[in-house]
């Protein structure tokens, strides 16, 4: 597989050749962030060893820089003390792939990279360079009053996500018209087969020859941000517009092994240290509108689908897709999630998600308490509220199927005549309700709160449900059979399905809560085959973390990124065991 490597790379070997013991490099991160910045004690390090989903390991420390060098510096000594390094930002990824997991051959660092949050526009915002710690929701409120949009939408695959997170894990999002969140440019640190800590600087930008003087300028945004420097290379999947429309393929439009859009920070899954990305964003519409599209029957869906991928000029701006039994359990069990995004805003979820880890951590001494007692709690305190949905989105809750169409510019016009066309035809039961402000913005945030609902069922009844499956695949784009999601031989060992999808990419994700004393491994694995006899790609979005295989082709590409294995090892299977480096260097000599 061909790697691009665009322009010249800066690097620069650091650390030193003898590994330290552990003591002594937590002293040496202390000097670096502070002794508040370098946290130690299990109890505190609990909420960054565990996903928010899945995943949980042991580390050594948790570092917290606070600035890039601090980054750098932190990077260089756990390089030289020999030990793994996992990159973490908000941690809200569903399938583990920025916490430990499982065994290591060395001690393992996180890195918090939260306080890191800059982001920098380049020529009036048409690109923009963002830092490890910065969110979707905070450059899309920078983008706003300059009319622009970023390359997904807050939400889009997981609610409070990094913009770097998504460019390592192949993010999608929801928008139909802009593919995985993908670039050739990125300025990070990797180690190569020998040893040697590297910094590589592929923006496409000066900003000097040594390391910390790199990363200080960029921090600072020292250098010239009023032109777009020349690209010689993308920012962004320009050709998924073409290749989503493409309803009689048989692939996926997207899927985190598409070796089309593996390069560097894009697809890396964690094996490179990221400093900064470099994006393109895209003009907004003057005029939106949403649509809510309710049927029972899913060759409605199937047909409305053809039609707006293959008969209108223009795509949507997204389409999202929720099953009316997903749609009713949102309503009781995503109601405080609902709410708090609402009144609190994605930015404040870090924060409330600490807050709840502190709050568990405390209830632990009791061991009469109850365990999760924060989301008991918060349970409980959703029932006191009104139901959340605006009255007409409640009318529709009886249907089988729901999809919120979100359309602009030419675009609406052209969505409305489609599915006027469709609620007027003999032939379908298909009906759709345009949306107020009001409602649209409910019947988006109702779609992404599906994630909270698995977790939630098996807590408050945990002898209706005993374990959750969950599967993020992308379905051929000439798939009919899309809500048909697990073989027959299965079907007794589900007790509810829980269905979203990104429906015009046929990127779906699924929660399956089995019955109770059920072998959750098997079950699974029994689903994964039908999907590759069905000709389906997964993960598609979420990241292989440690709940995928990854497939051949993603595994030597972290091998290139990453062949002493120092950088967030085992994501997808792969091995952690740290590789032989040259004979000329001693870190890495086994």
């Amino acid at each position: 597989m061909a790697m691009p490597r665009l322009g010249g790379g800066i690097c620069y070997a650091g650390g030193m050749r003898n590994g330290g013991d552990s003591a002594a490099l937590i002293a040496t991160l202390r000097d670096i962030v502070g002794r508040k910045g370098v946290v130690v004690n299990p109890r505190k390090t609990e909420r960054f060893r565990t996903g928010i989903r899945f995943g949980k390991g042991d580390a050594l420390a948790v570092v917290r820089p606070r600035t890039l060098v601090e980054m750098w510096r932190v990077t260089q000594a756990a390089v030289a003390a020999r030990k793994i390094l996992i990159f973490q930002a908000a941690n809200t990824g569903v399938t583990g792939g920025s916490t430990p997991w499982g065994e290591y051959d060395r001690d393992v660092i996180i890195v918090s990279t939260l306080a890191l949050k800059g982001i920098h526009l380049l020529n009036g915002g048409k690109q923009i360079i963002a830092m490890p710690g910065s969110t979707l929701h905070r450059l899309e409120r920078i983008l706003r009053p300059l009319g622009r949009t970023p390359h997904s939408e807050t939400g889009s695959a997981c609610i409070g996500a990094s913009i770097i997170g998504g460019v390592c894990n192949n993010s999608g999002g929801a928008l139909v018209q802009r593919g995985p969140a993908y670039t050739e440019f990125a300025l990070f640190a990797q180690v190569t087969e020998d040893g040697e800590l590297k910094l590589v600087n592929h923006l496409g930008l000066d900003l000097g020859s040594e390391p910390e003087e790199i990363l200080r300028r960029l921090e600072q945004g020292d250098f010239n941000t009023k032109t777009t420097p020349p690209t010689g290379g993308q920012a962004s999947d320009g050709e998924y517009k073409t290749w989503v429309r493409d309803v009689a393929s048989d692939k996926p439009a997207r899927y985190n092994a598409d070796p089309r859009r593996l390069n560097d920070a894009a697809g890396c899954a964690g094996r490179l240290a990221i400093f900064a990305v470099r994006l393109d964003t895209f003009a907004g519409d003057e005029q939106e509108q949403v649509f809510h599209v309710v049927s029972n029957s899913a060759a409605d869906f199937t047909e409305l689908r053809r039609r707006l991928l293959r008969d209108c000029t223009t795509l949507p701006i997204l389409a999202e897709y929720l099953s009316g039994q997903t749609f009713r359990l949102a309503e009781r069990y995503g109601k405080d999630s609902y709410l708090t995004i609402r009144w609190l805003g994605t930015d404040f979820l870090p924060q409330f998600f600490a807050a709840k880890w502190r709050f568990d951590g405390f209830a632990k001494r009791f061991s009469f308490l109850p365990s999760q007692l924060s989301d008991r709690v918060l349970q409980a305190l959703s029932r006191l509220f009104l139901p959340y949905l605006p009255r007409r989105l409640r009318a529709l809750r009886g249907y089988q199927h729901h999809l919120t169409i979100k359309s602009g510019g030419d675009n609406i016009a052209e969505t409305r005549q489609v599915l006027e066309a469709l609620a007027q035809s003999d032939d379908t039961g298909l009906h759709f309700l345009t949306c107020t402000k009001k409602e649209g913005k409910a019947a988006m945030l109702h779609r992404y709160v599906m994630f909270s609902i698995g977790p939630r069922y098996l807590l408050m009844h945990p002898k209706r449900a005993g374990s959750e499956i969950t599967l993020d695949v992308a379905l051929p784009r000439n798939a009919e059979d899309w809500d048909k999601v697990y073989p027959d031989a299965v079907e007794g060992d589900v007790f509810c399905t829980l269905t979203a999808a990104h429906f015009l990419c046929h990127v779906f994700h699924w929660s399956l809560l089995l019955h109770p004393e059920r072998d959750t491994a098997a079950v699974r694995e029994k689903i994964l085959q039908s999907f590759d006899k069905r000709g389906a790609e997964y993960p598609a979005e979420h990241n292989v973390g440690h709940l995928y295989e990854a497939k051949p082709v993603l595994k030597a590409f972290y091998e290139t990124l990453d062949p002493t294995r120092t950088f967030n090892p085992g994501i997808g299977g792969t091995p952690k065991q740290r590789a032989m480096a040259s004979a000329s260097t001693t870190p890495y000599a086994s």
